[in-house]
């Protein structure tokens, strides 16, 4: 078959298996399009499953995406498990690069080099799913003049991915499942004209970070073309980020190639947070339980010294407790006094 005149590139995570099979059973064998698909998978899977269900529904030839592979249209590319999905030169790239908030594959990282490769051709799709991945993705189909969709979230199984892409993207259709067959159709059909604000231009800074993911790691000074560099981490190697200053969506990445959304950021290092704190909970209660041990086998002033320090230590725990527990209103954890802990 001949080579795509338009990409439909399509991100989803939780809630995504039946929501593809829904969408791909709408769309004809003559779709003039390549379907690139994201579904966020456990990377000891296989992907095989997935490609078999949705080829029982679709007219669409399905199949998991091999590097190098040539694209055609009318036929549905899926991304393998724990590699990233990527596009260029009317070919697939399959990679092992850096994942980009916390995915791989990553939506975003498929989106950008469809854009940089197809322009004003690509249709971003963004179905049900948690967290943030397709909201960047989404902006950069914009901004090389694309078009932008997403699910209504009324209608996803997981709304999360696609109210994170209306907070921050300017959409150009939010739509059910049901409905987006035929206007996923209509937007790749030529008879649909070209809108006039669609843009010829493929910025720069997209073109790097396209370049960038192709070749697996970058450079530190590649991430100084992008941004600035700010006082924070990346939390999957622990190098230096740069703040991106393109877009609508507020991004960082570090110079190996790692990228957060702001939101992905701030949700990473709460989780990391997280963690800290149990384990400082758990030193905390060791530390009593030693102190415990002290004041029983003492004797005078010594054995008093020590349980007052049994009783500060029950103190911060109990504020530590509080902390980690009632810190949102709602949870229903009872709170508990200094004077309840064993």
């Amino acid at each position: 078959m001949a080579g795509p005149t338009h990409l439909i590139v399509i991100g989803t995570s939780a809630g995504g298996m039946p929501a593809l099979t829904r969408l791909v059973a709408q769309l004809p064998a003559s779709l003039p399009a390549a379907v690139l698909v994201v579904q966020h998978l456990s990377p000891d899977s296989t992907g095989e499953p997935l490609v078999r269900r949705l080829a029982e529904n679709t007219a669409l030839p399905c199949q998991l995406a091999v590097n190098n592979l040539r694209l055609e249209a009318g036929r549905l590319y899926l991304a393998p498990p724990d590699r990233h999905l990527l596009v260029k030169d009317g070919h697939v790239l399959v990679t092992k690069g850096p994942r980009e908030n916390g995915y791989r594959p990553a939506a975003d990282a498929l989106f950008r080099s469809a854009a940089v490769a197809y322009d004003s051709n690509v249709v971003g799709v963004v179905l049900t799913g948690m967290l943030h991945d397709g909201t960047a993705g989404l902006d950069f189909v914009k901004r090389c003049g694309g078009t932008a969709v997403v699910q209504d979230p009324h209608d996803a199984e997981f709304p999360s991915m696609p109210e994170s892409a209306l907070r921050n993207v300017a959409i150009d259709y939010v739509v059910p499942l049901d409905e987006m067959g035929k206007l996923l159709e209509k937007l790749v059909s030529p008879a649909t004209p070209p809108s006039p604000t669609k843009m010829a231009a493929i910025p720069a800074d997209l073109k790097l970070e396209a370049a960038i993911a192709e070749r697996v790691v970058g450079t530190t000074e590649q991430a100084m073309q992008l941004g600035h560099q700010v006082p924070l981490t990346c939390p999957d190697c622990g190098g230096s980020l740069w703040e991106i200053n393109q877009g609508s969506v507020l991004r960082y990445r570090c110079h190996t190639g790692h990228a957060y959304t702001a939101d992905a950021l701030a949700e990473s290092s709460q989780h990391a947070l997280e963690e800290t704190l149990w384990v400082a909970l758990r030193m905390m209660e060791e530390r009593k339980n030693l102190l415990n041990s002290m004041a029983s086998h003492g004797e005078g002033h010594w054995s008093v010294q020590q349980a007052e320090r049994v009783e500060e230590m029950k103190r911060h725990i109990n504020r530590l407790r509080e902390f980690m527990l009632n810190g949102s209103e709602g949870t229903g954890i009872k709170k508990v006094d200094a004077e309840e802990i064993p």
